[in-house]
């Protein structure tokens, strides 16, 4: 079979990594799937598919089983609520599959596979979740996960037979925060808010040079240092919605694997997605930044039903050497329709974005498609699902042979 008919055979079972900030005490069954497609260009592929389900009271009271499953990678955590005191949970995990450590070589504008290589994983970890304010309105969590990572490296097709790869190795992975409240990355989440503050540091046992003649380095260790603010509120006579997210980030150290990757069209890809429409899935690299995301959904039907969806984003990016473009502001907008099936078991969002700073053949400015459904395969219980970190992004060019 030609590997692209083997990418879309498997695009459908295969995730990104799933983590939540405290251990989720509701039972949940769910598919996402989330594809972004440029108009323009050879990009990355830009797409996630998996299965996740969540049960509290798991074999025992105190007990919930996180689960995010698909054939070529499978995420889990074992929870075990108020282990370290009545506000004080504890929880342990498991990852690994294929494809999640690949990376794709972006550089101004143009996606350069010759440099892009596969990465394939395994993971345990160990997560200490605090609640400070029991029975407040607005929660503040406080987080702490280490995390043992194995990374093994290969060539895809495409990549160059004298370029060498990093070397396989472990990392050791600590990520801390504060949460006050939380937005759940669902599809337009009807009222929240969030505040927030983490580190996350990396620690490799395998730095060292790689690439063509050694041209680029992987860092002994590297820190990443980021914020988020963010509101969602839905008007309650038109029901309207307005959703805002300011995020950013700086880094120590940072390297290839380690920088913060924004670009591309898919909002629940990651916890804190650094989204830009009408641009690449991880067109830029960047040590540090700060990204301002809005939305603005009309209904056009009765009870919600067909919505109208008109977003936006701007960046300033400070880019990693090697990786950017000319000039350090970026902007995009896009606009699409929602429909919600009446259980709201159903959710499927169809968009166009336009990248306005996108460098393509010589010339500025770049167009997209993006398609996101969400089905609830139990009873809705509300906007509540959890996505992945920030640097925790999956290497997708293999699935489609790009």
């Amino acid at each position: 079979m030609p590997r692209i008919g083997i990418g879309w055979c498997w695009l459908a079972l295969v995730l990104p990594l799933a983590v939540s900030a405290q251990i989720d005490p509701v039972k949940r069954d769910l598919i996402q799937f989330g594809y972004d497609q440029p108009l323009e260009g050879v990009s990355p592929l830009g797409a996630y598919a998996f299965y996740y389900h969540n049960d509290p009271g798991f074999l025992r009271t105190n007990l919930t089983l996180r689960l995010a499953v698909a054939p070529v990678y499978l995420d889990s955590e074992l929870g075990f609520n108020h282990l370290l005191g009545p506000n004080t949970d504890f929880a342990i995990g498991a990852a690994g599959g294929g494809f999640a450590d690949s990376y794709s070589e972006v550089n101004s504008g143009k996606y350069i596979e010759a440099q892009s290589f596969d990465g394939n994983d395994g993971e345990v970890s160990a997560s200490v979740y605090h609640l400070f304010n029991p029975g407040d309105l607005i929660p503040l969590n406080y987080v702490l996960r280490g995390t043992a990572h194995y990374s093994a490296y290969e060539r895809n097709d495409t990549t160059a037979s004298n370029f060498e790869l990093p070397k396989d190795g472990m990392t050791y992975n600590v990520r801390t925060g504060l949460r006050w409240g939380g937005i759940e990355p669902t599809l337009f989440p009807a009222l929240a808010m969030e505040i927030s503050i983490w580190y996350e540091g990396y620690f490799r046992t395998a730095p060292g040079s790689y690439g063509f003649n050694n041209d680029r380095e992987i860092e002994p260790s590297s820190h990443q240092f980021w914020s988020a603010a963010a509101l969602s509120y839905t008007f309650p006579d038109s029901k309207q919605n307005f959703y805002a997210r300011l995020v950013g980030g700086t880094t120590v150290d940072a390297d290839r694997l380690s920088a913060y990757r924004l670009g591309g069209f898919l909002p629940l890809i990651a916890e804190y997605p650094l989204t830009l429409p009408g641009y690449y899935y991880q067109e830029f690299s960047a040590k540090q930044f700060v990204l301002l995301n809005a939305s603005y959904l009309l209904p056009i039907a009765p009870n919600q039903r067909w919505n109208l969806d008109f977003n936006a984003a701007t960046a300033v990016i400070d880019y990693l050497p090697g990786t950017g473009q000319s000039g350090n502001s970026i902007s995009g907008v896009g606009g699409g329709i929602l429909y919600r099936a009446p259980s709201d078991k159903f959710r499927f969002i169809a968009s166009y974005g336009y990248g306005f700073n996108a460098i393509r053949d010589g010339d500025r400015g770049a167009s997209s498609i993006s398609f996101l459904l969400q089905i609830d395969l139990d009873k809705p219980h509300g906007d509540s699902f959890r996505s992945a970190q920030p640097s925790e992004w999956r290497g997708w060019n293999w699935l489609l042979g790009r």
